[in-house]
């Protein structure tokens, strides 16, 4: 039975853990630019993340220039972590397949929690999270975006580029 209690993590553990992880093996990636791993898979490549995709439907094709692979085991490299795109029910065997590899992180994203596996993972020595997404949480740590842009005094309509506002009698200025 899984609990439905809020999962609460220390700011900057979550920053410590996007500083350090340089690659990330996406299980349940798409090729499909209207799903949310599409978007998360671009947008973490553009922060500067390799990334390799995983999923068996579209194994030996490619996903924003990058070979897709069936499994963990099949990836060039050791992926510093594994971010889960997959059901909850599907997610204890990939915690294992991360295990068995030596990954160090597993991120299972927005909506997707398993406390079982989870466990598993922190007693093989691997860092988890659940319930988030790193491309949220990354625009967020890192000044990118504001909780709905609350508080922020920052409005910008260009990628990369924020104005600060001020506040002047009677209305905002540059």
């Amino acid at each position: 039975m899984e609990n439905n209690e809020p999962i609460v993590y220390d700011d900057a553990h979550i920053r410590r853990i996007l500083e350090r992880v340089k690659t990330i093996a996406m299980v349940g990636a798409s090729a499909n630019d209207m799903r949310p791993s599409y978007f998360a898979m671009l947008y973490l490549q553009n922060k500067g993340y390799r990334i390799f995709p995983v999923n068996p439907r579209y194994a030996g094709k490619e996903i924003l220039g990058e070979t897709v692979h069936p499994d963990l085991a099949s990836l060039p490299e050791v992926p510093d972590m594994v971010q889960i795109f997959r059901r909850a029910e599907e997610v204890p065997p990939i915690v294992e397949e991360a295990i068995r590899i030596g990954a160090k992180v597993v991120w299972m994203q927005l909506g997707i929690r398993h406390e079982e596996a989870a466990a598993r993972a922190r007693a093989a020595g691997l860092e988890v999270v659940m319930d988030r997404c790193p491309k949220i949480e990354y625009g967020r740590l890192f000044g990118e975006i504001g909780w709905l842009g609350v508080n922020r005094r920052t409005i910008s309509a260009k990628r990369g580029r924020a104005v600060q506002l001020k506040r002047k009698k009677g209305g905002l200025i540059r």
